[in-house]
């Protein structure tokens, strides 16, 4: 099964919840917070604008990228979760 965003969505892959602390404690699986970053998988076309051409999405597929944390639909691609958001939910990209 593949997904295709529509318009300006974009679907993400969140990195894995952090393991431990900076300090080196092992976190419970309860105590790890809601990843707030991850891989783009794909992309849409762009928003339709009035004139009927369409403005181009921002990230590119494979880029890191940094959303808010109640953002975006999650869902399940081949028991694995992804997020799809809209452009505007992308707070940025991770330039590595």
């Amino acid at each position: 099964m593949q997904i295709k965003p529509l318009d300006d969505r974009v679907l993400v892959k969140p990195s894995d919840p952090e393991e431990k602390t900076a300090s080196g404690l092992y976190l419970p699986q309860g105590a790890k917070e809601k990843p707030q970053q991850g891989t783009v998988v794909a992309t849409g076309p762009g928003r339709l604008l009035k004139d009927g051409k369409r403005s181009p999405i921002a990230v590119k597929k494979g880029e890191t990228v940094v959303y808010g944390k109640y953002s975006g639909s999650e869902i399940e691609i081949k028991g694995v979760k992804h997020v799809i958001l809209e452009e505007s939910d992308l707070l940025g990209v991770i330039e590595k």
